[in-house]
């Protein structure tokens, strides 16, 4: 803290930090002008057909971001479910957890409520509107606080499937109590609660998948080592395929497939992503057959 008060001061002005890291001999001095941080926390983008949304903390803008970020997924029509990402999202300000939500959920559905010493510490908070998308919701353990009240809540009305690892485990209630020294002293007043009644602190958010998140490729000779997968195409004598009207695609893609291809290789390697992907792929695929299969009796 003594750092950053040093560090901070009127935008526009300047201040020297010194630097040591890999690579340098010796520290070096790097001046930087100060100014005001304007930090996103919703992105969003589409995967195929599945629109995602990562949240890296609940800020007062949240909501309006994530309205944002719902408006221009829900324009693409091919979009057929979400991923909401609240992972490493160490939480923020409850009423954004609640918006959040509230996106999400029925109206007049119960979102989280406290328990305290005292009738006053005891709240309860509902929705208003809701996305109808299909969704499922990323956590891990660094997802706390205000993340584990919306996985929460959308885990106890079976609105999402929770995919990932266990979260923290952070539902307590603190306020800061000023004294008269000029110091403060900091009291948890009471707990928070999902809608089933469980309690989040300590205990935190059990997924409905558990996905570890680990490297694709293992750091050994084992795992390193190509295997032999053998196709059709590989057999000696094989039966040939219809070759007529075969085009080299490299040279024939758009701008768009580019883009979905630079998607994937951003998420290669995130097993817990690709999980989810495949789910909601396989959810639409299912539904897609059932409603085919309806038209189908009907004409018949």
């Amino acid at each position: 803290m003594d750092a950053v008060k040093q560090m901070r001061g009127p935008k526009g002005t300047s201040v020297t930090i010194t630097i040591m890291r890999n690579g340098f001999e010796s520290p070096q001095d790097f001046t930087i002008t100060r100014g005001i941080i304007k930090i996103k926390s919703v992105k969003h983008k589409t995967i195929d057909d599945i629109g995602y949304i990562r949240i890296s903390s609940f800020k007062k803008t949240t909501d309006k971001d994530l309205d944002k970020a719902l408006e221009d997924l829900v324009k693409k029509k091919e979009v057929t479910g979400l991923i909401l990402d609240l992972r490493s999202n160490p939480g923020g300000l409850l009423n954004q957890a609640v918006a959040v939500s509230d996106r999400f959920l029925d109206k007049g559905k119960l979102i989280v409520y406290t328990k305290g010493r005292t009738d006053e510490q005891n709240m309860e908070f509902a929705t208003k509107k809701k996305c109808k998308l299909p969704l499922i919701v990323l956590v891990n353990a660094g997802s706390a606080s205000a993340s584990e009240i919306v996985a929460g809540a959308l885990q106890d009305h079976n609105r999402a499937l929770i995919l990932g690892t266990q979260t923290f485990g952070k539902g307590s209630v603190q306020v800061v109590i000023p004294l008269s020294d000029g110091s403060g002293l900091r009291l948890t007043t009471a707990r928070y609660y999902t809608p089933n009644g469980r309690i989040i602190q300590e205990k935190g958010i059990i997924p409905d998948i558990i996905v570890e998140n680990i490297p694709m490729i293992k750091e050994d000779s084992v795992s390193k080592s190509k295997i032999n997968i053998i196709r059709e195409k590989d057999l000696k004598r094989h039966l040939k395929g219809d070759e007529k009207g075969i085009i080299d695609r490299q040279d024939q893609k758009t701008e768009e497939e580019r883009t979905k291809e630079s998607d994937y290789k951003a998420i290669k390697g995130d097993n817990q992503l690709e999980r989810a992907i495949s789910i909601l792929k396989g959810v639409n695929i299912f539904r897609n057959n059932i409603m085919n299969s309806k038209e189908e009796k009907k004409k018949s």
